[in-house]
């Protein structure tokens, strides 16, 4: 539950007088349960430096000094959070305004706002009080008048009265009452022993790992639920908490529904509305009264309870003392049975037990004034008084029999009752030892007034049955915030009542069988002995004594129920992490849970239209298994895993000791009800995955957080960090994002590419890159980590995020791929976008960062993934109809290509398209057999696609090509002319157009052909048509030179600048007439290498576009930049060329290993 701490300042000047004679007075202003602003501390220029705790609630001008108030409201500080969050009580946060005066420790004093002097912590410590939020606080607030507040008292009490009582009341209850001679009768006693033993042990166990959780710190009021969630995590903390309060709740069902069982039965029967004709509407008649008169008590709890908690506390002891007093009548009874038994005779029919409600006397006829005349039994059986009428068949086949319901402890009626007595519904109560004689059908004589057994009997049944009569043992750990010293008492106090009712429960079960006659132990309701509760006719000195003490026991345990079930979903629904409880959290404005009380009252009510007690009792018993369970986990957890936090003063424990329990735990779930205990997980097992992805982020120092990162640790230093093996190769995707100037993702549609990809499997790091130094932009950095993450989350990408500072991007881009993941879990795959603005001079890095990071990739051994027009990219939510995925498939270089689409159409943005795989074919290569082989390969590997192999004939290059390729040249050539100044640069750039257009008027007339430069060209050239025409003029001659010394090497044709060309340049751009360097440029010859790749790019490009240009996407291999730096702003101009007219595209290049396999 969420907690706050809050600090009421004291003003010592305003103290008045009966304040000063008494300084050490605490005075309690408990704060506002609906929230509020937090007001400032009341104060002036000329008091003493302010307080060491900021956070001031209003206050009283009469306040004694300063208290440290525990309230369990959601905290006002607006992010959610628990202030347990901090290491010590305090929070240092709020210390920022204290000034230090000091000067022995002035090597400390810029650190003091985060690292208070211990002098000042240990003051706030001892300040400290633990206040529950239970009735006690609720009474208080109801009680408080104006401005008159209660005193607060310091935690009073002892193990005894804090602990001891409240658990033994909890324990002991309904079932000791109405149902342990029953279950004993049964079940025998050396099964009952197995069953109160087998559930004892499992309750001791608990009690021993709640001991330890409980002492390992401050426990707050909530009990099981707070040490769940603060040790397994909010999420197994809401859902075995929400399992704990249906718990509690159909446990105030099931002793609502005792209270009424007895007082229908046993105190006043004639009260019952529905009244059966026959006996075999006995029992929907009870049914029936049940749910009235539970639905009647139900209401008039629910009233008590909402009216005021303070009454139900006061009566606690009384019900308490109800119950103590009950079991001592009944040992008394037990030693008086040594001397004296009771007289409570059971009639036998045979070996048959009778009901005792109708007839007086034992016997078929008697003999009244020397007449023998026939007596009421005679008439159950027979079709009249007649002495000639006709009777039941065993009836007059056997005679009755009276047998002594009590023949006391040393009757020897123990060696009797050891073994068990199961049945079926319906099957009589029969006594072994006594004679019977066959008659009619037994199927029709139950309808007769005989005791059967009103539901099927078995072992695990009675195990559920059981169950709740050891629960309750949460009751101690709950008032933690009452004990002087709760780090003692719990354990103590816990394990002694453990102890206690367990030695209770096991004598009773060895004394029932000692003391009792078989046949009235198996008579659930005691119908034998005239409607008597059967361990009733064993106390001493009436049996009016257990029965109105197990009434008054029953009622006080389903006012507790009703009390503590709708804090304990009050205190879920304010740690907020479980969203649609929120309004549960609210209430009255004493804090009274007012809509969980009326939530409780109608989970409750469901309990009781169930109406059987044997029914309800298992359906409870599940979820408070589930508790133990995850008590016992969470103990076990925390010890395994060495937590520096797990340092609990209860040193008697042990984790092999937590997980018997939790085995046993398991055990007795599905030994009571199989089907129950499915349906209890799967209700835990939604309420956790809800948690999970909606409930609010909660971080309580966990042990599953702690697991989770042994578990992770362990499995790090298990995988290699060799690469995996072909068969587990999936992509481990870096994904290189781009921000804007607010930190913003640029194209989130990478992260969708990036989840359609990865379909939630694997490794996704994010990455990014900001430029400057960490200090300066550590704000910047949180701000892009915590975009990306939303990006992230909106985009639903599982994965990390990895922002980084360095001194220049090429830097931490490198940074990136290098060290990006840990140990064997890496990234093998880069994933980034296609720099859009690298002609633009705006962004003169990115082509050249670009670049390196593909070498960088390339030299890793990783594999690369561009995306070309990524914001063009399907989202998660489109839906492509029927299209195809093309795969271009040019040199193979690991077999990505193959997977990619795979991978892609795993996602349901993908699904229906198809794939398509393009080879391309020389002209010497088999293009059918290629296809074949092609078939095959992919028959093989698992794929379905369709192959088809484009042959790309060995044409001349074009004069088109020759046009682009000079145009590139030129235009990397005038961009590398060293230390102009950008008006400089822009200045040549205007020279060559004023070139341009003077020479396409002379040569007008000239021109016989006709071509256009590309629009990839750069911004000088671009729009200039003209100015591609005086190019291609010029150089027409070239252009057919080339062609005939194609043999001859890049070394007899001078194409690309040297050295010395390039100072000579500068040199004459420094002459006068600059435009002479300029002139050179026209007649340059473009480099015979570069003619060629844009020669490969220009046809390649054809050919795709004519295939794939209606494609979803195009997958096309990339080929690498070149070994030589300085053609790097050609192998851009390339990649343009190449891509130019295609939509979406992913360029693909493998890491230089396989990762796809036709083995299995």
């Amino acid at each position: 539950m969420v907690e706050r701490f809050v600090v009421v300042p004291v003003d010592t000047v305003g103290m008045g007088p009966r304040e000063r004679e008494h300084p050490g007075t605490t005075e309690a202003h408990p704060a506002p349960d609906t929230g509020g602003s937090v007001g400032s501390g009341a104060g002036t220029a000329e008091e003493k430096e302010p307080l060491e705790d900021s956070v001031f609630e209003p206050q009283d001008p009469e306040a004694a000094v300063p208290i440290l108030q525990y309230n369990r409201e959601p905290n006002k500080y607006g992010d959610g959070v628990p202030k347990e969050n901090s290491p010590f009580i305090n929070n240092t946060e709020h210390d920022k305004n204290n000034s230090y005066d000091g000067t022995n420790m002035a090597l400390f004093e810029e650190e003091m706002d985060s690292h208070p002097m211990v002098s000042s912590l240990l003051n706030k410590l001892a300040n400290y009080t633990n206040l529950t939020q239970g009735a006690h606080e609720h009474e208080e607030a109801d009680e408080e008048e104006g401005s008159k507040k209660k005193a607060v008292k310091s935690p009073q009490m002892g193990t005894f009265m804090g602990v001891y009582l409240p658990c033994l009341q909890n324990i002991l209850g309904v079932i000791l009452f109405l149902r342990l001679t029953w279950i004993v009768g049964t079940a025998g006693i050396l099964e009952s022993l197995g069953i109160v033993g087998l559930c004892c042990t499992c309750t001791m166990l608990t009690a021993i790992s709640m001991s330890a959780i409980a002492t390992n710190g401050v426990v707050p009021a909530g009990g099981s639920y707070y040490m769940i969630s603060r040790s397994l995590g909010p999420e197994f903390g809401g859902a075995v908490g929400l399992c704990f309060y249906l718990g509690t709740t159909f446990a105030g069902a099931m002793y609502i529904l005792g209270t009424i069982e007895i007082l229908l039965t046993y105190i006043v029967p004639q009260a019952a509305i529905f009244k059966a004709e026959r006996k075999e509407e006995e029992v929907d008649a009870l049914f029936n009264n049940m749910r009235v008169y539970g639905t009647c008590c139900l209401i008039l709890m629910a009233i008590v309870v909402f009216v005021g908690v303070k009454y139900v506390n006061k009566l606690a002891l009384v019900f308490l003392a109800c119950v103590i007093l009950s079991i001592l009548a009944i040992y008394a009874g037990v030693i008086k049975s040594i001397f004296e038994p009771p007289d409570f005779p059971v009639c036998m029919l045979g070996n048959r037990t009778l009901q005792n409600h109708g007839f007086d006397k034992c016997l078929k006829t008697e003999v009244i004034d020397n007449l023998t005349v026939t007596t009421k039994l005679w008439s159950a059986f027979c079709d009249g008084p007649e002495l000639n009428a006709t009777c039941n068949e065993y009836f007059a086949n056997n005679n009755l029999t009276l047998v002594q319901g009590i023949p006391g402890l040393t009757s020897g009626v123990i060696s009797e009752n050891m073994w068990s007595e199961y049945g079926p519904l319906g099957m009589m109560v029969e006594n072994k030892k006594l004679s019977s004689f066959g008659g009619s059908d037994p199927t029709k004589d139950i309808y007769l007034p005989y005791i059967v057994n009103d539901i099927t009997t078995f072992f695990t049944l009675l195990v559920g049955i059981y169950f709740p009569s050891v629960t309750g043992i949460m009751a101690g750990s709950n008032r933690s915030g009452d004990l002087r010293d709760a780090q003692k008492s719990i354990p103590v106090g816990t394990i002694l009542a453990i102890a206690t009712t367990s030695f209770i429960y096991i004598s009773s079960v060895i004394l029932f069988g000692a003391c009792i006659e078989g046949v009235l132990l198996r008579d659930k309701f005691g119908d034998s002995v005239k409607g008597n509760l059967v361990i009733g006719t064993l106390s001493w000195p009436s049996p009016w004594v257990i029965v109105i003490g197990s009434f008054f026991s029953c009622c006080g345990a389903g006012l507790q129920s009703l009390t503590g079930a709708p804090r304990l979903l009050q205190a879920i629904a304010r740690d907020g992490i479980v969203p649609f409880l929120q309004v549960f959290g609210h209430g009255k404005a004493n804090g009274e849970p007012t809509w969980a009380l009326l939530l409780t009252a109608g989970i409750c009510e469901i309990g009781i239209l169930i109406a059987s007690l044997d029914a309800v009792a298992p359906i409870l018993s599940m979820f408070f298994l589930m508790c133990y369970l995850f008590v016992n986990l969470a103990c076990a957890v925390q010890t395994l895993l060495r937590t520096p936090n797990w340092r609990p003063r209860f040193k008697y424990y042990h984790w092999t000791l937590s997980f018997l329990g939790m085995s046993l735990c398991l055990a007795i779930m599905f030994i009571s009800s199989w089907y129950y205990a499915i349906v209890a997980m799967v209700i835990a097992g939604c309420i956790y995955k809800y948690i999970e992805y909606r409930g609010a982020e909660k971080e309580w120092g966990d042990g599953i957080r702690g697991l989770s990162l042994n578990a992770a640790r362990y499995a790090l230093i298990r995988l290699e960090d060799a690469p995996p093996h072909t068969k587990n190769w999936r992509p481990q995707v870096l994904v290189l994002l781009n921000l804007d100037s607010d930190q913003g993702v640029k194209h989130p549609r990478l992260l969708s590419l990036t989840t359609q990809l990865k379909a939630g499997k694997g490794l996704t790091i994010v990455g990014n890159v900001l430029q400057g130094t960490y200090l300066i932009k550590e704000a910047e950095a949180k701000k892009a980590e915590q975009n990306i993450k939303s990006a992230m989350s909106a985009e639903r990408t599982k994965g990390f995020c990895h922002v980084v500072v360095s001194s220049n991007l090429r830097d931490g881009v490198s940074h990136l791929i290098q060290s990006a993941g840990l140990g064997g879990m890496k990234h093998n795959t880069v994933l980034m976008s296609w720099p859009g603005t690298w002609r633009q001079a705006s962004d003169p890095l990115s082509w050249k960062n670009f670049i390196e990071t593909v070498r960088e990739t390339t030299a890793a051994h990783q594999a690369l993934l561009v995306a070309k027009n990524v914001d063009s990219f399907p989202t998660n939510q489109d839906r492509l109809g029927e299209g195809t995925i093309d795969v271009w498939w040019v040199v193979h270089d690991g077999g990505l290509l193959m997977l990619l689409p795979f991978l892609l159409r795993q996602h349901k943005v993908w699904r229906k398209c198809k794939m398509r795989i393009f080879t391309v074919a020389q002209m010497d290569d088999n293009s059918i057999q290629m296809k074949k082989d092609l078939q095959m390969f992919l028959y093989h590997l698992r794929l379905d696609a369709e192959v088809e192999v484009v042959e790309m004939h060995d044409n001349d290059i074009s004069a088109f090509t020759y046009e682009k390729t000079l145009v590139m040249e030129q235009r990397s050539q005038m961009l590398k002319q060293m230390h102009l100044s950008r008006t400089e640069r822009e200045r040549e750039i205007q020279s060559i157009t004023d070139e341009s257009r003077s020479s396409i008027r002379r040569k007008n007339q000239g021109a016989t052909e006709n071509s256009t430069v590309s629009r990839q060209s750069s911004t000088a050239e671009d729009n200039q048509e003209d100015e591609a025409q005086l190019i291609h003029d010029k150089n027409t001659a070239s252009h057919v030179a080339l062609n005939d010394k194609a043999e001859a090497g890049p070394e007899q044709v001078h194409m690309t600048w040297t050295k010395e060309k390039l100072f000579s340049e500068r040199n004459r751009n420094r002459e006068p007439n600059a435009n002479v360097a300029v002139r050179d440029l026209f007649n340059m010859k473009p480099n015979q290498s570069n003619v060629r790749r844009m020669h490969t790019a220009v046809k390649l490009n054809e050919v795709v576009v004519n295939k794939s240009q209606g494609a979803h996407l195009v997958l096309l291999n990339m080929p690498g930049p070149p070994k030589n730096r300085g053609g790097d702003e050609n192998y851009m101009e390339f990649l343009e060329v190449l891509l130019e007219g295609l939509n979406r595209v992913l360029l693909v290049r493998g890491g230089g290993r396989e990762v796809i396999t036709i083995y299995s």
